[in-house]
């Protein structure tokens, strides 16, 4: 079979190829990070680079976070159909919008810049990244109290940003004109603009290498192999229907229950997702749109199975999905939904996870908490607007077999993509001031192997300011335990203002306060297995680092301690009641 197929000849050559664009993708990366003006590209790394090939298909996305990069080729195949004919070198697009542009919400946007060899278009290279803000009825592009998605910010269809190698100057200056932070987001672009321009001009070496029929050959066989490689993990399964669901207590506004079901159906080496029986899209802004949602299914397969599978569209062109119109998983035209990417996708990983726990329980994950930090947006130094996130408040994850959970990290959608600044970088660019910053005790869920612990989060806010909450995990244990393994414990979180008394942070919602204070404590990951089995020496570790209270080591771990764990002299031996430690694990 010859690499004009979709099948190369040359595995070899076929592996290098892949390697290839996953390198150029790495490097765009590089190129953001260190020329992005915000802080949420540069230290945060809130955005992801992927490579398209001239159909639109994702065939490398190995920088950044995959919520972003899963349905990238929703945002590809839009510009392919509104500008099929008028796609020239040296244009560059931009869009956001979920339905008119295959976007999954309107903070992240995408430039894509299609690339020429020979004058025939064979790619497409991209960076969707989550601006600092984008207008809207909030600062930081999270609005709590929007109803409808124009209340979110500025929309975008697929537009030319860069035309013939020009910047269209109307279209900067609309944009900057439509967010609070311009200086911010003009940098950010142009970081943008060259970190796609960097990958193009890699891409269209490697192709000029391979010769175009050649390279065009190896892009459908590098699809090919990985849809081959997920549908034999799918054929190690045994074929049925597997169920999972996944609840959240709030809809923004009120208490109350609403689900996303998952039923998987395994059959033949292919999986089928559907969504039916999911609770209809609700009245804040956690309703999930197409590309969004797919981008999360796609989320809780990659990180299932075997890492060494690659990670493009061919992968999951074995995964078919029903998303009813309408439902919190496709949520119709005019919805607000920007909070998606992390609350319904977080809910919507975890129900195929569970299903999938049932199809392969020797791979069965326990649930990460739901993260609660928010935004505090203000005026700093000099007058300047800023735009704070309070990243350093992140929850933990749920633990594996033979490994426990992270301790703290970003949102269950990134992965671990999403970095945890280091608090003396946001005190030297933000009039910010840590109090505390430690992880948690007895915040993980118990098992063989700890949930993760969450963080002890203090912070003082030395200028009045707009606080933005978004506080899903607040108040109910959302870090499911698995196997005998134990809930995470809930979040906790308390605003502050100076000279008042400290009182509870709502869920969702907006709040004015002049200088003041922030402390949370962030909810912890599951557990897995019987706590009971944990070993003796990880309990000791545990205790002496303080993740785990004497009681807590008591009562669900069966483990006796006497002295004190911060005495520098305790050691194992001289710390734990093996009587006692007996007796508590035999009953």
């Amino acid at each position: 079979m010859s690499a004009k197929t979709g099948n190369a000849a040359d595995p070899v050559l076929l592996a290098l190829t892949q390697n290839r664009l996953d390198h150029i993708s790495q490097q765009m990366g590089h190129v953001m990070v260190r020329t992005a003006r915000s802080p949420i590209f540069s230290q945060a790394h809130d955005f992801t680079c992927f490579i398209a090939g001239p159909d639109g298909r994702v065939t490398a996305q190995a920088d950044g976070i995959p919520i972003h990069s899963g349905g990238g080729g929703f945002a590809a195949r839009a510009i392919l159909r509104d500008f099929a004919d008028d796609i020239a070198d040296g244009d560059v697009f931009l869009l956001n919008d979920p339905w008119a542009a295959g976007g999954n919400h309107l903070p992240d946007w995408v430039i894509a810049r299609p690339v020429f060899v020979g004058g025939r278009l064979v790619s497409l290279v991209c960076n969707r990244a989550h601006q600092s803000d984008i207008g809207g009825g909030a600062a930081g592009t999270y609005n709590p109290e929007a109803t409808e998605v124009w209340q979110e910010g500025v929309r975008l269809p697929v537009l030319k940003l860069v035309e013939a190698g020009k910047v269209r100057r109307d279209l900067w200056k609309l944009l900057l004109l439509n967010t609070r932070t311009p200086d911010l987001l003009e940098g950010d672009l142009g970081a943008m603009l060259g970190s796609t321009k960097i990958g193009g001009e890699q891409v269209a070496s490697l192709v000029e290498e391979l010769g175009v029929e050649e390279a065009l050959g190896y892009f459908d066989g590098i699809l090919s192999h990985a849809a081959g490689r997920m549908g034999a993990a799918l054929a190690e399964l045994p074929d049925g229907v597997y169920e999972g669901e996944e609840r959240s207590d709030n809809d923004c506004f009120e208490l109350r229950d609403i689900w996303v079901r998952a039923k998987v159906t395994i059959a033949g080496g292919r999986a089928t997702v559907d969504f039916t029986g999911t609770d209809p899209q609700i009245r804040g802004f956690k309703n999930s749109t197409l590309a969004n949602t797919h981008s999360a299914v796609y989320t809780a397969f990659a990180s299932f199975f075997d890492p060494a599978i690659p990670r493009n569209e061919g992968t999951f062109s074995v995964i078919d999905i029903v998303a009813p119109e309408g439902s919190l998983v496709n949520a119709r035209e005019g919805a607000p939904t920007t909070m998606d990417t992390v609350f319904v996708a977080h809910e919507i990983i975890h129900a195929v996870w569970k299903a999938l726990n049932q199809a392969a329980p020797e791979r069965a994950a326990a649930g990460w908490a739901k993260n609660i930090f928010g935004v505090t947006s203000g005026h700093g130094g000099e007058g300047r607007p800023y735009v704070f996130y309070h990243g350093l408040a992140a929850a933990g994850a749920g633990a594996v077999e033979g490994r426990d959970g992270f301790n703290q990290i970003g949102h269950l959608c990134t992965l671990g993509g999403l970095t945890i600044s280091n608090a003396e970088t946001y005190e030297r660019l933000y009039p910010v001031h840590f109090r505390r910053q430690e992880l948690r005790n007895d915040g993980g869920g118990a098992g063989r192997w700890r949930g993760g612990t969450g963080a002890h989060y203090d912070v003082e806010i030395k200028t009045p300011a707009l606080y933005s909450f978004r506080g899903e995990g607040l108040r109910y244990e959302t870090g499911f335990g698995i196997k005998g393994g134990a809930y995470g414990a809930a979040g906790e979180m308390h605003v502050q203002e100076e000279g008042a008394a400290l009182e509870l942070a709502p869920k969702f919602g907006l709040k004015r306060m002049g200088a003041g204070r922030l402390t949370a404590s962030s909810p912890g990951g599951g557990g897995w297995g019987d706590p009971k089995t944990r070993p003796l020496e990880a309990v000791w570790r545990d205790w002496r680092d303080g993740l785990v209270s004497t009681e807590a080591a008591r009562k669900s771990y069966g483990v006796a301690f006497v002295g004190d764990p911060d005495d520098p002299g305790s050691t194992f031996a001289g710390s734990l009641d093996a009587a006692e430690t007996a007796r508590l694990r035999a009953s």
